[in-house]
């Protein structure tokens, strides 16, 4: 979402005279867009911040931005510690940059945190989105109601709210019309995608099989999903849906149904079995991958083995992983951490399961046939970048025409993350 949010900032700064530079080392204005979701993610950016004051120690000083969920969460702290920012603007503000940087004054600092998010998806509707990627970010819903004890989304993107249905529908067909063949929508909790107008409510279901009839778009994703919000609508559309890919993003975060009760996630590991075992029946091809937490407060042996028994019953093929990170203002940063050594011991063996899933997954594909949308030509080689239906990175052989298109690759080779291959060549008639 912030790559997403990064691109709609410059699309809005385009309206006052501002374009993107490729010289960092000479700029009116300087973007750090943040996001608070990883450890130590505060202290990255006054790193990042005391980089660029050096750039700037003897020349004129840049207009010095720090926007998104870290400028949310610390605010007036990171003007008080360092005088370098001028503006810092939360990720649910940034309709009001254009308006700040035009009334700009040095001696001037700018806090801008409110939630406003229907001013911002009102000004997003009127600014035209130029992305022009092969695959393209959409957001179609922000915020979160869930407030899960560790994470602080709730606090620094709101509470949920989405877009208007014709208005992300636009948006979308603005993509297509700039090159995109694959769209991927995005939300904090991007299922519970629910939007009300003239006695009718749209879900995400109504989104994905609108976007289903454009024939210029060949792949439709969304990301991150909810199991609370995976209503037998959408499940369906992965029956009737040719261009929703069968893959998804289901974080779970434990195996252990007293972990997810102390988390806070409102449902317990029978439901996702049983929301897996619905996708899998109407649509074998489907895979997961989803995110867990190790080393949450409290935190018992058994409760680590319920985790890995999920693992290797759901076979997920590809996941995220982590060890429990405190978060200011959330519920379990108030709870008694478990010791680092342990959690530290529990994460590798979890990520021994879960890498191994990927490579099984990844070796079966070799010396079969693909589908693969081509991205572009890989920097400072003669290969080409693009994915299969299940998100993995596919380098291959290929030609600039290519670059767009769905095209067959036979695969060679495989490792963790990434699938080698060359594009099967048709016979002549």
């Amino acid at each position: 979402m912030n790559e997403y949010d990064s691109n709609r900032i410059l699309d809005i700064t385009k309206n006052i005279g501002y374009v993107k530079s490729n010289d960092q080392n000479n700029a009116d204005c300087y973007v750090i867009n943040t996001c608070h979701i990883r450890d130590k993610a505060k202290e990255k950016v006054f790193h990042e911040v005391g980089r660029i004051k050096q750039i700037y120690s003897n020349k004129k000083k840049p207009i010095m931005v720090i926007a998104g969920c870290v400028a949310q969460a610390e605010n007036q702290e990171m003007i008080k510690r360092e005088p370098f920012i001028d503006v810092v603007i939360g990720p649910q503000s940034y309709h009001k940059l254009n308006k700040i940087l035009e009334n700009f004054q040095r001696n001037k600092k700018e806090d801008e945190t409110e939630f406003d998010t229907i001013a911002k998806f009102d000004l997003l509707e009127k600014t035209r989105n130029s992305d022009s990627k092969v695959s393209s970010f959409l957001t179609i819903q922000e915020g979160c109601d869930k407030f899960c004890h560790f994470c602080v989304v709730p606090y620094t993107r709101g509470p949920e709210c989405s877009r208007p249905f014709q208005t992300v529908i636009k948006e979308a067909e603005q993509l297509i019309r700039n090159g995109s063949k694959e769209i991927i929508l995005l939300g904090q909790n991007v299922n519970a995608y629910s939007y009300k107008e003239g006695g009718n409510e749209y879900r995400i279901s109504n989104l994905l099989n609108e976007l289903e009839k454009y024939s210029e778009l060949k792949r439709i994703r969304y990301t991150t999903s909810h199991p609370l919000d995976m209503t037998e609508d959408l499940v369906e559309c992965y029956s009737s849906n040719e261009k929703l890919m069968p893959f998804i993003h289901l974080p779970i975060q434990s195996g252990s149904n007293k972990m997810l009760k102390l988390m806070n996630r409102k449902h317990k590991v029978e439901d996702y079995l049983d929301i897996h075992s619905k996708l899998i029946k109407i649509n074998p091809y489907i895979k997961f991958s989803s995110d867990f937490i190790v080393g949450y407060p409290g935190e018992e042996k058994v409760d680590f083995e319920d985790t890995i028994k999920l693992i290797k019953q759901i076979k997920f093929i590809n996941s995220f992983s982590f060890i429990f990170s405190s978060r200011p203002g959330t519920k379990a940063s108030k709870l008694k951490e478990i010791s680092h050594s342990i959690s530290k011991e529990r994460l590798i063996e979890l990520q021994s399961y879960l890498f191994k899933n990927q490579i099984v997954h990844n070796k079966s594909l070799e010396s079969k046939e693909i589908n693969v949308l081509v991205e572009n030509k890989n920097k400072n080689q003669n290969t080409y970048f693009g994915r299969n239906e299940y998100f993995t990175s596919v380098i291959f052989d290929g030609a600039k025409n290519d670059i767009g298109k769905i095209v067959k690759v036979k695969i060679e080779k495989s490792n963790q993350n990434t699938l080698y291959g060359k594009i099967k060549k048709m016979k002549a008639a």
